[in-house]
């Protein structure tokens, strides 16, 4: 049986070799860009972190969109094959469906998601930072 934090780091390398980008210039910034996000969450807020990145994204390809993804496919995925009342009555439905579930929660519970999201990001930083899946 593999722990929780096999399963956030199994998660973080799969979403690197797929969502970061593979040139250098472009990686650095990626990489400087997932640097702050865990700043931005304690110091905003989950909810405000995340409205903020998805406003400024440019679409899909976008690195805050990029980051909301996977943030919100990890809740989802502990929500589904984890812990079923993680994220009580989400269905994987759209961005704004994500939010207004977020914006639902009561403050343990939003803690406890914030929390999750924290200690995943760490992998992802991780990560990020030894250049996993980057072609030279």
């Amino acid at each position: 049986m593999r722990t929780l934090g096999q399963k956030r780091a199994e998660y973080a390398l799969e979403k690197i070799n797929t969502k970061a980008p593979k040139n250098k210039e472009e990686r650095k910034e990626f990489n400087s860009f997932i640097a702050g996000s865990t700043t931005m969450i304690l110091q905003n807020g989950l909810i405000q972190a995340l409205a903020f990145w998805l406003s400024k994204s440019s679409g899909e390809n976008s690195k805050q969109y990029k980051l909301f993804r996977i943030i919100r496919d990890w809740l989802n995925y502990k929500n589904k094959d984890i812990n079923n009342n993680f994220l009580p009555g989400y269905n994987n439905g759209s961005d704004e469906d994500f939010i207004r579930k977020l914006c639902e929660l009561d403050q343990k519970q939003y803690l406890v998601v914030q929390r999750e999201t924290l200690s995943m990001l760490e992998w992802v930083k991780r990560y990020a930072n030894a250049n996993i899946g980057l072609k030279e």
